[in-house]
């Protein structure tokens, strides 16, 4: 797993106890900060998935030279 896989997945674990923490004491601006960093873990774990996916094909293309 890459650094920045890590730190995407990191990101969703932080923001998911965050957003429960916020739910169990009622706590809103704590649930939204929570869903926010979850929200951002996924995007950047999308954006990895994507550039290793493009880099992956763009290292097809040169073998295939």
């Amino acid at each position: 797993m890459s650094e920045e896989k890590f730190d995407s997945k990191l990101d969703q674990v932080a923001g998911n106890a965050k957003e429960i923490a916020g739910k169990v004491t009622d706590n809103k601006s704590l649930e939204a900060e929570g869903k926010v960093e979850k929200l951002k873990g996924q995007a950047g774990e999308a954006l990895t998935d994507a550039k290793e996916t493009l880099n992956g094909a763009l290292d097809g293309l040169k073998d295939n030279k």
